[in-house]
This record gives structure tokens, C-alpha cells and sequence, in this order.
């Protein structure tokens, strides 16, 4: 807050209008605001305001940087095409794929959205994320750009939009990124975002806030994959809000992090919606990720299905708080909730909390968590028949997160995150491309 009304002018000169009609009122929200302990059960490990109190830099001149991210990250994963898009730290480039994107849709800065497309800003910009949420609020003052990613009505955008989000940095840093992403009725796409942390020793934070308005009958995946460091900081929202008939995958991927915390909360407003909020962790060391999911079903007929699995080693730490709420008025809602979690290590720790809120007859809902460790008598089955102890435990690991990945609808991304998934239980810190951005 008083980096903000230090350098206000700046601040507000680097960003377009309608970001700072909403900064001012977001600096109002803060007023006397003290960032809260969340977590499963409120435990300390989860203090956000611990998290954003380090003296980091931001780039409130919005100066770029001299390089080329498309030279220093190269996806491999396999028969994808995809439009490639990067934010560098948190300034935006294209690459050549870009330039590939259908006709019909936009994927471009708010900068030049604020030029091309003022109308989207204007009416979705920080319509879903709501500024009550303090985390929110802190994004909202300190952001000075974001992507728009618009699909038109009755369009299908058939290549992948991939962004990669690449953090390199000599000192404390804390990036701010937002996403905005609007279909049109009819329209349909996926997006698959990957997070990768080029330089460690130095600590760093990402704050970023997504939105997702899919309009009626509309298809849209959202694949959200990090690959960070281990002092890498990273607080995440991701808001969706739906209409009739529209179909939203959300999969929330952890392979590698510091600290995580990641929410989802999704608003379904139209009848015969349907919503698959999916996500896998896979932690070790000191690492820490904490989930909190919240969809609130405002129509009837439609269907959710949640699930997020962990598997936590060392002294890794783990939390999901979930919550599915179906309104009055809203019969033959199905809602299924699930958060199963594996402790590799006796020093790991898991805190969960699923819960459901329904104030309507004639539903299908149910929600459920466990939290255990490896099965002794499929270990000892395994070893029986030649296998090492490390490869079984390897084995039951993979086949634990496998109902998980199978629900990607991607196939050449389903395909690769089984081998990254393999590599992460080796021991290795498997990388998504041959860039160095993670250690091989």
C-alpha cells in the first residue's frame, strides 16, 4: 500500500483507464485490512500476510526486458501445436506461433486490448474477482497489464493457447499478473498455462488473478501446470463463472514449487452446466501447497465433479478446504467432491476440510476425503515378484494420481504429464522443455 501511494503517478501512467478506475477502489478495500491465517484448519504454516510481508521489487516503470523468451524456452511436449504466448517475469510477449491463431480470436495485452477491444474491459474486467478477497485486492492495486484471451461467438479455436510464465530475477521480486479470459456463446478452447522458475537462490512471489466467463453452450479447458522453485512464492486465484449449457474443465497441476496457494471458486448461473474442477500435487523437502475450492450452484440441472489428490514426502506440507454450495431453487444439481492424499514420509502433513452447503430437495451430492499411506500389502506383493522396494513404492505412487490425469482432455498433455509424473517420483525434477528452466 505505500509502495502504491508513493508512486501512484507511475503506477497509474504505465496502465490503462479501466485498470485504474479499479485500482483507487481497491485501495480503499485495504484500508485497515491485515492479510488472514487460511488454511484447512486456520494453522500458521498458511500465514498470507508472512507470505507478501518481504521488502520485494516491483516493476511499477514497466521497463522490458532485453531477451528473447521464445530463445529461452522451448516446449517439447509431444503432437501438441500450440500459439505460444510468454509473460517474462510479468511483461508480455509473443512468439511466432502467435502469429498462427485463427482469425477469430484475440490474444493479445490489456495495453492493446484497452486500444482494440476497450468494450471486454470494460464490461469483465474485475467483474468476478471481487475485491473483498484481500489477495484480490493487492492484485488488483499493484497490476498494470494482463492478457485478454476473447473466443467469439460460434467459434473454435482449434490450437491450443499456451502461455508460459518464466521468472528470472537477480533480487526479490514479486510479479503481478492478471488473465482474462471471455467466450461467446457456442465458442470453444483450451488454454494451457505452465509456470517455470529459471533462476534460484533469491526469493520471489507471483500474484496473479484469472477470470473465466463462459458463455452459453461454450467448452473451455483450463490446464494450469507449475514447474517452479523452491524459493518461489506463488498466491493464485482463478474465478469462473458460467452459463447455461457451458462445459469448464479446470486442472490444477504441482509438480515442483516453494510455497503455493491456490484458489478456485466457480459460480455456475445457467441450467445443464457442467464443471470438472480436477488437481494434483506432488510435493517433497519443505515444499508447500494449499488449495481452497468454492463453487456455488446458482441453477438448477447442472453437474460438478471435484476431485484433487496429494502425495506429500519429507516434511512437505499439504491443505485443500473445499466447499460446494447449491442455493434454494436449484433442484437435480449432482455434485461430487472428493480430496484423497497419500503421506509418503512420517513428517509430511495433510490438513483437509471438504464441506457441503445445500439448501435445496431432490440433489445428488456427496463429499469425501482420506489421508493415508502406501498399502503394506501391495509393497510386500510387489516385492514378492522381484520388484524393489523404490520402484513399487514409485509404481503405487503413479497409479495413485492416475484417475487424475486420465480426466485431462488433452491427449498429448495427458501423455506427457504421465512422464513427468514418473520422473517426479524418481527423483527427478523433470522439465517441460529443453530450456534449463527447471533441474534436470
Amino acid at each position: 500500500m505505500e509502495l502504491y501511494d508513493q508512486h501512484r503517478g507511475t503506477i497509474e501512467a504505465h496502465a490503462p483507464s479501466v485498470l485504474n478506475k479499479l485500482r483507487r477502489q481497491a485501495r480503499q478495500a485495504l484500508d485497515g485490512v491485515v492479510l488472514p491465517k487460511k488454511g484447512a484448519e486456520d494453522y500458521e504454516a498458511t500465514d498470507l500476510n508472512a507470505v507478501f510481508a518481504p521488502d520485494y521489487g516491483v516493476n511499477v516503470a514497466r521497463l522490458d526486458f532485453d531477451i528473447d523468451p521464445a530463445t529461452a524456452f522451448h516446449c517439447d511436449v509431444p503432437n501438441m501445436s500450440t500459439c505460444m504466448y510468454y509473460t517474462y517475469n510479468d511483461v508480455f510477449h509473443r512468439s511466432n506461433t502467435a502469429r498462427r491463431i485463427e482469425g477469430g480470436v484475440v490474444v493479445e495485452s490489456f495495453a492493446e486490448a484497452a486500444i482494440n477491444h476497450p468494450e471486454l474491459l470494460e464490461r469483465y474486467y474485475g467483474q468476478q474477482a471481487l475485491l473483498k478477497d484481500p489477495t484480490v485486492a493487492l492484485n488488483t492495486l499493484l497490476a498494470q497489464d494482463g492478457i485478454l484471451v476473447y473466443v467469439p461467438a460460434g467459434f473454435t479455436a482449434e490450437k491450443t493457447i499456451q502461455l508460459v510464465n518464466i521468472l528470472n530475477y537477480t533480487r526479490p521480486m514479486m510479479v503481478v499478473r492478471r488473465i482474462l479470459v471471455v467466450l461467446g456463446e457456442n465458442a470453444h478452447a483450451r488454454m494451457l498455462v505452465c509456470d517455470h522458475t529459471q533462476s534460484g537462490g533469491v526469493d520471489s512471489l507471483a500474484s496473479q488473478v484469472i477470470e473465466v466467463f463462459a458463455g452459453e453452450n461454450s467448452t473451455f479447458d483450463y490446464y494450469d501446470m507449475e514447474e517452479s522453485g523452491p524459493q518461489t512464492h506463488r498466491v493464485s486465484s482463478i474465478y469462473v463463472r458460467q452459463q447455461a449449457g457451458s462445459n469448464v474443465l479446470v486442472d490444477g497441476i504441482t509438480l515442483t514449487n516453494g510455497f503455493t496457494r491456490n484458489d478456485y471458486l466457480v459460480t455456475v448461473d445457467g441450467e445443464h452446466a457442467e464443471t470438472q474442477l480436477l488437481g494434483m500435487t506432488i510435493a517433497s523437502g519443505t515444499q508447500h501447497v494449499d488449495t481452497h475450492t468454492y463453487i456455488d450452484h446458482r441453477a438448477p440441472r447442472c453437474h460438478s465433479n471435484e476431485m484433487f489428490k496429494y502425495v506429500l514426502g519429507d516434511h512437505a506440507i499439504g491443505a485443500f478446504a473445499g466447499k460446494i454450495l447449491v442455493q434454494p431453487d436449484c433442484p437435480r444439481v449432482e455434485a461430487y467432491q472428493g480430496n484423497r492424499n497419500i503421506c509418503a514420509s512420517d513428517t509430511a502433513r495433510m490438513y483437509t476440510k471438504p464441506q457441503l452447503e445445500i439448501y435445496t430437495d431432490d440433489v445428488k451430492c456427496s463429499h469425501g476425503t482420506t489421508i493415508g499411506q502406501l498399502d503394506d500389502e501391495a509393497l510386500f506383493y510387489m516385492r514378492t515378484r522381484g520388484i524393489g522396494l523404490d520402484e513399487a513404492r514409485n509404481l503405487l505412487m503413479q497409479a495413485f494420481m492416475a484417475d487424475v490425469i486420465d480426466a485431462v482432455r488433452l491427449d498429448s498433455l495427458r501423455d506427457r504429464l504421465r512422464y513427468l509424473v514418473e520422473k517426479r517420483f524418481n527423483g527427478t525434477l523433470a522439465n517441460c522443455g529443453a530450456c534449463g528452466a527447471c533441474v534436470k
